[in-house]
């Protein structure tokens, strides 16, 4: 617990369930106040405001937007600067992970992984700039270790994050010096929920990582919180993956 945030307003798109509440949970520790952006999970959503509310009361909100939609971001600041009169940071976490085989790729499946993982943070962060501007705040993207390393499998998505690290770096110079723009690069975290992965893959993923592990939602969260107080850091992507980013000789 610090108050590293105390006085700071934090959106953080996805963040109702996962690693997008871990980062929630542990900015609110830190003493932001928190605006929980969500899709459809209302009842994780709710759950959360909730809980964080119970330890710090009016410290949480919970805002409802698909991001696909073409106003959507510019709704969605609007409505945390109505709501919460500032905004000091912008966690771009929410995503779209599946995969797109090479030949069957069409424009739904592309417009989907583009748009969740490069174009929405593109027009968030456009929409949030001048409060961001106003509040000298900063900006943490949720990249992936495939934005450098692209996954067999996944073209779309791996060019949709690679895109993103640049949107980092891009951002870092278009908004300094008052903006700083920053992201975290995870690893094996936490595996889909709808079985992509079997076990064997799963058992290489982690013998792969020189710490032979997963790592934990936490971990993400503590990267971002780095991010989001240092004040000498931007245009920087952490690699937080248990050094799986190294090459292996």
């Amino acid at each position: 617990m610090t108050d590293s945030l105390h006085g700071k307003v934090a959106l953080v798109t996805g963040a109702a369930r996962r690693v997008g509440a871990a980062i929630a949970r542990r900015l609110h520790a830190a003493g932001a106040e928190v605006l929980i952006h969500y899709r459809g999970s209302e009842g994780d959503a709710a759950r959360l405001e909730a809980e964080l509310n119970a330890l710090r009361a009016n410290s949480a909100l919970r805002l409802k937007a698909d991001l696909l939609a073409a106003q959507a971001p510019r709704t969605l600041v609007g409505a945390a600067l109505e709501r919460r009169g500032r905004l000091d940071l912008l966690v771009n976490n929410a995503s779209l992970f599946y995969a797109t085989a090479i030949g069957e790729i069409g424009a739904a499946q592309w417009d989907e992984l583009i748009g969740s993982n490069l174009r929405a943070p593109m027009f968030l962060s456009q929409a949030a700039a001048p409060h961001l501007t106003a509040a000298r705040g900063s900006i943490v993207n949720i990249v992936d270790i495939h934005a450098e390393q692209p996954l067999k499998g996944y073209p779309v998505y791996s060019v949709a994050k690679a895109g993103l690290a640049a949107l980092t770096r891009s951002l870092a110079l278009e908004l300094a010096p008052a903006v700083r723009v920053n992201a975290v690069a995870p690893g094996a975290i936490l595996w889909p929920e709808d079985g992509q992965f079997e076990s064997r893959e799963r058992e290489r993923v982690v013998a792969a990582t020189p710490l032979a592990r997963l790592g934990a939602p936490e971990d993400i969260a503590g990267a971002v919180l780095y991010l989001a107080t240092a004040p000498f850091v931007t245009g920087h992507v952490l690699a937080v993956d248990g050094g799986r980013s190294v090459p292996l000789g």
